[in-house]
């Protein structure tokens, strides 16, 4: 799978701001199942976990607990080095993909909001964990993440 940008995320990127300010204090949500085509489609499935940093409470709009990027160097945006990325598993399953929200966290389709998808693997994904078995309570935590915009 590849990752895909939303309609809202890629006007967006064409527009005055950048990818590290469109995506400031988002959110990670995990899912079951197959990624969807698009990131302007509906999610289709029921979260596993939500990624914040350091677990903590997540409110769309606020700041408060939000996932950032650190500079962008060579192309790319890695997380930030001062944020743990963690979340406790609200169902049990296996990861197939995930969706990175702004800010406002819009889900369901939509094509104005800025988000992207990638598919979760334990290697050769947009995200690759340790294992992608989640259990319901167990926190999950994402050591490393990076974006790389292709050179063309």
């Amino acid at each position: 799978m590849a990752l895909r940008l939303s309609t809202g995320l890629r006007n967006k990127l064409l527009g005055a701001q950048g990818f590290k300010t469109i995506m400031q204090n988002g959110v990670i949500r995990i899912f079951p199942g197959v990624q969807p085509s698009s990131a302007d489609d509906a999610e289709g499935a029921t979260q596993l976990l939500e990624i914040t940093v350091s677990s903590g409470a997540f409110t769309p709009g606020a700041a408060t607990n939000g996932l950032n990027f650190a500079d962008p160097a060579s192309g790319a945006c890695a997380k930030s080095s001062s944020e743990v990325w963690s979340g406790a598993a609200s169902s049990t399953g296996t990861a197939g993909w995930f969706r990175f929200y702004a800010n406002d966290r819009v889900t369901g389709a939509d094509t104005t909001h800025a988000r992207f998808d990638g598919s979760v693997s334990t290697s050769g994904a947009q995200l690759n964990m340790s294992s992608t078995a989640i259990t319901a309570g167990a926190t999950t935590t994402i050591d490393s993440f990076t974006v790389t915009m292709p050179a063309s």
